[in-house]
């Protein structure tokens, strides 16, 4: 045997080893409790042979509580690129089989190596997640490597699609990370998420919960609004990653892929979808369907602030992002949550130049002591900033009501929205013409013979004259009053003549958002 047979026979026994992670009766755990190993959750997300791994051969450097003897394959974490449907991405997995994905100073350091070979490259960086947090027995090396990733998170943001997929559980400085990214995954009863875990719970506050009523895929997808998708299997959670990636560019200087157009479902034809009742509520899911191509629609967090649905279709073989009250869920109203769920989808879609349609059919924002107490006032600022600052191009489609600070708030003209269309269903006023009614024509009505007969005259009369769409047409508020039937029509001529949009803005380092 020549030399260099030697040395490659002697690579591939260190390569053998050094993937076996954890080794087989820790991989054999890792698959018992429904997980896949490290190595195969990149083998199936990513284009099958396209996975190049880097620092295979790490080792910690540890040598305080018994590390010095022992010897962690990789030290916990596998990086590597590859390609999802053909496009380039940089990615990272934890291995719980190596000391439970610990993060230490090398695990550390290796994911800040992808990290910054992924935002040098300009290409989407993938987390795989599944990690008890610090490794103890590094002390402030554990928290440093913490920090050094946060740090790159937040210099990525806006300039790099950053995911982060949950696929274990994961405590304390391990979930900031996801926090900072712009995605996370979730999957049921493998994902979890939490500052401090139930034993610490119990033992501070004398409070008794479990890890999945505290910090499961459920919790954080309904509760917390902390997960962005939700799957039941892991390869359902990676088919999610990639159709997302499909939708979105790959970095924040180029646009998202155009595709050829497909019509959308003929059986979908959104005049008949919305009642002409405003008070009759629809899925507004079914209008997004009538006028995107193919009918799809790709939502993002659907489990959570459900008043409002966010997400992503396309238009003329064009991406946009989708924001649109829900008339199914608390008549559509914006409140705290809905705020914050469509502010967060504005800003990414404004950073990564996704063109943005508003549909819009609400009453204005939820009344009430719980929401003024939770600070709807900074809340729904923060949707009034969004629509702002942002500079890609804007459109608005009236469905039906557009009441109060309501109507400003969903990308209005005031706001600076490229396009603003109304159905002739559109009602656009200060207020519901009966609560209008009962102040405006209060007199009247009290002194009247027969009370209610006068309310419901003074009610029609306010239709006639303010909640209407021709009335802000005329102050030139809304740019057409449109035939639904034409919505997509006007979409994609929308789309064509502001694709070369420029904005010029006050120079100033950044804005101070109502966070």
């Amino acid at each position: 045997m020549s030399l260099l047979s030697r040395k490659i026979s002697e690579l591939q026994e260190r390569t053998a080893k050094a993937t076996q992670g954890g080794g087989e009766s820790a991989i054999a755990k890792q698959i018992a409790m429904g997980k896949l190993p490290a190595r195969e959750r990149i083998s199936q997300l990513l284009d099958h042979g396209s996975f190049f791994e880097y620092d295979l051969f790490i080792e910690h450097e540890a040598r305080e509580f018994g590390m010095e003897g022992k010897s962690l394959a990789g030290d916990g974490v596998v990086i590597g690129t590859g390609t999802i449907n053909g496009k380039p991405v940089a990615i990272y997995a934890q291995d719980f089989t190596v000391a439970g994905g610990s993060l230490g100073m090398m695990h550390a350091r290796k994911i800040t190596k992808i990290m910054d070979y992924a935002l040098r490259m300009r290409i989407p960086l993938i987390g795989i997640n599944d990690s008890g947090g610090a490794r103890i027995q590094e002390g402030v090396n554990s928290l440093a490597g913490y920090g050094e990733i946060f740090f790159r998170n937040t210099m990525a943001s806006g300039v790099i699609p950053q995911l982060s997929v949950i696929l274990g559980p994961c405590a304390g400085g391990a979930v900031y990370s996801p926090a900072l990214t712009d995605y996370v995954f979730v999957v049921d009863k493998i994902s979890k998420m939490f500052i401090t875990g139930p034993e610490v719970i119990k033992s501070v506050l004398g409070e008794e919960i479990d890890m999945e009523s505290l910090g499961g895929a459920r919790v954080h997808s309904e509760i917390t609004g902390n997960a962005h998708f939700f799957a039941n299997s892991e390869a359902e959670c990676f088919q999610q990653i990639k159709t997302l990636l499909d939708y979105i560019p790959a970095h924040n200087e180029c646009n998202a892929t155009k595709v050829k157009v497909v019509e959308p479902d003929k059986k979908l034809k959104v005049e008949k979808i919305v009642p002409v009742d405003p008070t009759s509520p629809y899925d507004v899911r079914d209008v997004i369907r009538s006028i995107t191509d193919g009918s799809e629609f790709f939502e993002v967090q659907e489990m959570w602030a459900a008043n409002i649905v966010i997400g992503y279709g396309r238009i003329g073989g064009t991406t946009v992002g989708f924001v649109a009250n829900q008339p199914l869920v608390l008549a559509g109203v914006l409140d705290c949550d809905s705020s914050d769920k469509a502010a967060r989808f504005i800003r990414y879609c404004d950073a990564f130049n996704i063109p943005i349609v508003t549909l819009e059919d609400m009453p204005g924002y939820l009344p009430g002591i719980d929401q003024e107490h939770a600070g709807v006032i900074r809340h729904g600022a923060k949707l009034l900033y969004a629509y702002s600052e942002a500079s890609v191009p804007k459109f608005t489609v009236i469905l039906r009501k557009a009441y109060g600070g309501g109507y400003i708030a969903m990308n209005s003209r005031h706001l600076r929205a490229d396009f603003v269309f109304a159905w002739p269903t559109a009602e656009i006023a200060v207020m519901g013409p009966e609560g209008a009614a009962n102040i405006i024509f209060r007199k009247e009505i009290m002194e009247a013979e027969d009370s209610d007969a006068m309310r419901k005259q003074k009610v029609e009369e306010y239709k006639q004259k303010f909640a209407n769409p021709y009335v802000a047409a005329a102050k030139g508020y809304i740019d057409s009053v449109i035939n639904p039937a034409e919505t997509r029509k006007y979409l994609i001529h929308a789309l064509e003549v502001s694709a070369n949009k420029v904005v010029k803005r006050p120079n100033k380092k950044h804005g101070i958002p109502p966070f």
